[in-house]
């Protein structure tokens, strides 16, 4: 444990899923976390259960106000940022990693990426199924998962730990699948 010790990260979309699981993982290993998402009640219910080393800024990550005022925030508090688990808001374009990686080389700034396979979080209860339906849905895809289930959020969380750890120190520009082998088939 404390693999994260000392370090403060900014974990988007930290009040549901896979954001409020990493963020969890990241306070439990000794991180001071900084989570964002647009819905204040969700942010505030999300610090309330983790209970220590997290603050929650409201704001929607593609506005660039809104982020001023996290940068604002972090760098009063704490003065810097160690690890961005960019888990909501980002755009479906990226460069690839490798030249991401190179770009920032000289400020030793590692970029990886995570890339969850279905993973069993609240969303699919916002979705306008029918439990039937869902169960059906998820019968199938279950079907094409090696592993034979959908991921829990606590099992993305760990590999984030992990990238962000000096357990990963020489890891850079990878994309690693947490999806159970689905894109191995």
């Amino acid at each position: 444990m404390n693999r994260l010790y000392g370090k403060v990260a900014v974990i988007t979309g930290g009040s549901s899923g896979k954001g409020f699981a990493t963020a969890e993982q990241f306070v439990s290993e000794g991180a001071y976390v900084y989570i964002t998402g647009r819905r204040e009640k969700e942010l505030d219910t999300a610090v309330a259960k983790i209970g220590k080393n997290i603050a929650a800024v409201q704001g929607d990550v593609s506005n660039l106000k809104d982020l001023d005022r996290l940068y604002a925030k972090i760098a009063e508090e704490k003065g810097r940022v160690d690890v961005v688990f960019a888990n909501a808001g980002i755009g479906n374009q990226m460069a690839p990693l490798g030249s991401i990686t190179e770009d920032l080389k000289d400020r030793s700034i590692r970029v990886n990426a995570i890339s969850p396979g279905y993973t069993e979080t609240s969303i699919f209860e916002t979705l306008d199924w029918t439990k039937e339906q869902f169960e059906e849905i998820k019968s199938g895809i279950t079907k094409t998962i090696p592993l034979g289930r959908w991921a829990h959020s606590e099992e993305i969380a760990k590999a984030a730990v992990f990238l962000a750890s000096e357990d990963s120190s020489y890891v850079a520009g990878i994309e690693l699948f947490v999806d159970g082998g689905a894109v191995q088939v």
